[in-house]
């Protein structure tokens, strides 16, 4: 296993922890999550360049785009969140109703 193998799972590895130990604050959940797409991605970026394959695949622009969309659902539950109950812990979207 490389260096580059070896970043990318204990990344990843370090972040699916970060995720299950601390869940009491929302915006360290979604930073968890972030950590967790990025490695993704830069896995998925660097996978072709180490195959030496000609072309290269648009999976990596899917994730981002996917990225993206889960960053500012997250957001948006944040502030919905700190605005209605002046917290961001994560008890408290069990009392969200739509």
């Amino acid at each position: 296993m490389s260096f580059l193998h070896l970043s990318f799972y204990s990344t990843f590895i370090v972040s699916s922890l970060g995720l299950t130990f601390h869940r009491t604050h929302l915006i360290s959940a979604l930073l968890c999550l972030e950590s967790m797409m990025l490695s993704m991605f830069i896995a998925l970026s660097t996978w072709p360049i180490e195959n030496q394959t000609a072309t290269s695949t648009t999976v990596p622009l899917f994730m981002l785009t996917f990225s993206a969309c889960e960053a500012g659902t997250g957001l948006a539950m944040l502030v919905a969140s700190t605005r209605t109950y002046g917290s961001d812990h994560l008890h408290n979207l069990n009392l969200l109703q739509c």
